[in-house]
């Protein structure tokens, strides 16, 4: 079945990783995958929450928000107090998976703090947050490494995400909103450079999907990463 943008099952829209974009956040990188275009930020505090004080450890927060001219209706702003459920669980997704690659006692006791707004929303706005975190992360913490305040490189591998989904009874990869919007089966994956899944989140929105369907978007998904893998490092080999 050919796609709206006449992509295959397995391609990728395009991808790219924008980074030093903002200039107060060590690491600013606006993330685009096909239209959606989520501004990622990292930047550390000197202290972490009570729970963590005088342990010697660091810690990681995350926060995520769409912009009101993010979609095609205004969407009403995220106030305090008022978050909607959509962006609590989204911002816990992405703390997670950063939080399951970073080793927090060589941060010592500071608090990363990564900030995800979606500028312009066109289906899987949560893994091109997550995979535009990362490469902020990594310049963050080499902003840091230079000020030698690092116990050791904290990184302990890449993350990156992606969309997949059965549509029309067909496993695709990389969900534009008009895919998603009319998904059977709707999943994302977030995955490690060693090719260690930190989170597979799926639902079958229509029809159930069986175990050869889930094979095949894991598969999908799986390679489909590795392609973002590639990008992220591309990104950070230019300055």
């Amino acid at each position: 079945m050919p796609r709206i943008d006449g992509r295959s099952a397995a391609d990728l829209r395009p991808i790219t990783f924008q980074r030093h974009f903002t200039r107060n956040a060590p690491g600013s990188v606006l993330a685009s995958f096909g239209n959606t275009r989520v501004l990622c930020t990292a930047m550390a505090q000197d202290s972490v929450p009570p729970f963590l004080q005088g342990k010697g450890r660091g810690w990681l927060t995350a926060e995520y928000s769409m912009l009101p001219s993010s979609t095609e209706s205004r969407k009403q702003r995220d106030r305090v107090g008022s978050t909607d459920g959509r962006s609590v669980e989204i911002q816990r997704l992405i703390g997670r998976a950063l939080r399951g690659v970073i080793e927090f006692k060589k941060l010592t006791e500071r608090t990363i703090w990564l900030d995800c707004d979606v500028i312009q929303a066109d289906g899987g706005t949560r893994t091109c947050a997550i995979s535009g975190a990362w490469v902020a992360i990594h310049d963050l913490l080499k902003h840091m490494e230079g000020r030698r305040v690092l116990r050791g490189w904290p990184l302990r591998s890449q993350i990156a995400g992606v969309s997949v989904g059965v549509v029309a009874g067909e496993a695709l990869c990389d969900l534009s909103y008009a895919e998603d919007s009319r998904a059977e089966t709707d999943m994302n994956l977030v995955m490690t450079g060693e090719g260690k899944f930190i989170e597979v989140q799926g639902s079958a929105e229509g029809a159930p999907f069986d175990r050869g369907e889930l094979d095949q978007m894991l598969e999908l998904g799986s390679a489909a990463i590795r392609r973002i893998f590639e990008v992220q490092r591309e990104a950070l080999a230019t300055e």
